[in-house]
């Protein structure tokens, strides 16, 4: 499942290396990879939300 999430966290930055991507492709599966980035977007956007009502106070 780690793997998964630092696929997703390199995926938001849009870089990662072909032989990277061909790993992960092969070890992991889609649904954990759709988990990831389902929790990953979650927790990115409470964060920017939490920022906007810090800096808006």
């Amino acid at each position: 499942m780690i793997g998964a999430f630092k696929a997703v966290f390199w995926s938001f930055f849009g870089v990662r290396r072909k032989a990277e991507y061909d790993d992960d492709a092969k070890k992991l599966t889609p649904q954990a990879v759709i988990a990831a980035a389902l929790v990953s977007t979650a927790i990115f956007v409470l964060a920017l939300y939490g920022l906007v009502k810090l800096v808006t106070r």
